[in-house]
């Protein structure tokens, strides 16, 4: 979580600027002068969510006054929109929170239902929803056609790019659902859903043989994905470019050149083969539907 940063210093100096006194601020607030006293000596600070209003009384800008290092995650998203974990229940038509807290602790994805109606909410687009919840799932920003990036390289890294990349508007597996795959793959119990986040996380760095496998064997890819080599092998490489060529597709990065004309668009041949080689790519690559 990306938290905001909470001076009490800056509080006092801002409230004094508009003359507002510490009794005048709690009132605004909804709490006893002396809390208001706690926060502005940094004996104690607001809660997260609680912050809006507090920037709102002090009539300063949110990102001025608690600024913030980083990317925002889900939680950062609700708290900006001054919800408590408590309160977001009926803001996705449902009587319990418990679903906005998995997919803030990186437990278990929003069901897609529960995305748009949680986007009005916060203020924020879908997009920007579902970026924020896969940095609560420790996801690295996907890696676009023709990025000068470096391929993924440790298991934390491969396992992310996968469920960011290959999985092309479908919903990609949770850590519980990875875990039961690993395990079935290796015939015991070999994984388990707080052991797959820690690798995901990057918490554990090192994954044995088998595990790398079921891995494979979940995210539905080969397993030379998984080898350590994996940047400078051919056949793992050639996923990474297939799975970056088909996300162009679905993106309509390729296949809208086709709508431009005769000039600009691809030939019926070049379609041909474009085709063939999306038919190609998913023998080897996660299950996708040719940019479904």
């Amino acid at each position: 979580m990306s938290a905001r940063q909470f001076s009490g210093a800056r509080v006092r100096a801002r409230r004094r600027s508009i003359d507002l006194t510490q009794l005048d601020l709690a009132k605004l607030m909804g709490v006893g002068r002396g809390a208001v006293a706690k926060w502005e000596t940094s004996e104690s600070t607001p809660d997260a969510h609680k912050l809006p209003l507090l920037a709102e009384a002090l009539r300063g800008p949110l990102d001025e006054l608690f600024p913030r290092e980083g990317e925002p995650d889900l939680a950062d998203l609700r708290c900006d929109a001054g919800y408590a974990q408590a309160d977001v229940g009926p803001l996705i038509g449902t009587r319990s929170h418990i679903p906005v807290s998995k997919a803030e602790r990186g437990i278990a994805r929003l069901d897609d239902a529960y995305v748009e109606p949680l986007a009005a909410a916060y203020g924020v687009s879908v997009e920007d929803l579902l970026i924020a919840q896969d940095r609560s799932f420790g996801v690295v920003a996907p890696v676009q056609s023709g990025s000068a990036e470096q391929a993924p390289r440790t298991v934390a890294e491969k396992i992310n790019y996968l469920l960011q990349n290959a999985y092309f508007g479908e919903t990609p597996p949770s850590d519980a659902e990875i875990a039961h795959a690993v395990n079935e793959h290796a015939g015991k119990a070999l994984a388990t859903e707080e052991g797959i986040y820690a690798l995901r996380s990057g918490s554990q760095t090192s994954a044995s043989p088998a595990m790398r496998e079921g891995l494979a064997y979940a995210l539905k890819i080969d397993p030379v994905f998984f080898a350590d080599d994996a940047e400078v092998n051919p056949a793992a490489r050639e996923m990474l470019e297939g799975l970056r060529f088909l996300g162009s597709i679905h993106q309509g990065q390729i296949l809208g050149l086709a709508a431009r004309g005769n000039q600009a668009g691809l030939s019926a041949e070049m379609i041909a083969k474009v085709n063939s080689l999306v038919a190609e790519l998913q023998d080897k690559l996660p299950d996708v539907q040719n940019g479904e």
